[in-house]
């Protein structure tokens, strides 16, 4: 068996939906993951991800890729100058994305199909400023996200690692993956040249924050550059270890 791919609307907001191979409307609720900028991260890898549920490596999850309508104005949390003249200014509108996924979208959802309803169960991950705003979800709405996959977030984002770290986001149940790659940032003028060493100390902030090993997974990746390439494998990685065997999902 295999599972289904289909296109959506939620009003405006187009998403993809991934339904695994076991889903059905009357049989157990399922994890559902909901993921930045659309199906970038599992296009092309759910034969992949259907082999890991086939060898009980991973629950069955459903996937919902959201297509943000403007990223660089939804992705993140407050305004900021753009690090190009090729590129429009960051429009800081992330905060009131991240209620319309909270208070809209997500209910919906959770209202038109088998998806379990607890925040332990329920994921929030992107790549690059959708890992950032993935990160913000967690600091805005921690009642309601209890899994995080920050791939190569944008912590180089004008006062992101400060907010992050005066924060008063305490660990709870929640669980948070974090990457990078150990190249990223390397030969750039801008503030990413910092990509790396931003990251390390969200990371930090996060740990004196209380987050213990089983909450809390940094993974460096040797040689990897900030590339769709590299977010794809280190989604699979996020997946597998904030919601993989030996992993309580209840």
């Amino acid at each position: 068996m295999k599972g289904s791919l289909s296109e959506h609307k939620a009003g405006n907001r187009r998403f993809t939906l991934y339904l695994p191979p076991s889903y059905s409307a009357d049989s157990g609720e399922f994890p559902a993951v909901y993921v930045q900028d659309g199906h970038s991260l599992f296009h092309g890898q759910i034969e992949l991800l259907e082999s890991i549920f086939q060898q009980q490596r991973l629950p069955q999850l459903v996937l919902i890729g959201i297509e943000p309508e403007n990223r660089l104005y939804e992705y993140t949390p407050w305004p900021a100058a753009s690090l190009s003249d090729r590129f429009p200014d960051f429009g800081g509108m992330g905060y009131d994305y991240l209620s319309d996924m909270t208070n809209r979208f997500i209910p919906f959802i959770e209202e038109n199909w088998n998806v379990a309803r607890k925040p332990q169960t329920r994921g929030m991950i992107g790549a690059s400023l959708g890992g950032l705003i993935s990160m913000f979800a967690l600091l805005k709405y921690p009642s309601v996200f209890g899994k995080i996959g920050s791939i190569s977030g944008s912590y180089w984002y004008e006062n992101a690692a400060e907010t992050i770290h005066i924060s008063s986001l305490i660990p709870g149940t929640a669980r948070i993956f974090m990457s990078v790659g150990s190249e990223e940032g390397r030969g750039k003028q801008s503030i990413q040249r910092h990509m790396l060493k931003k990251t390390k100390q969200v990371h930090q902030s996060l740990k004196e924050k209380g987050f213990t090993e089983d909450q809390l997974c940094l993974s460096i990746e040797k040689g990897a550059v900030h590339h769709r390439k590299y977010f794809c494998k280190q989604f699979i990685t996020a997946l597998e270890w904030l919601y993989g065997k030996n992993r309580s999902i209840q």
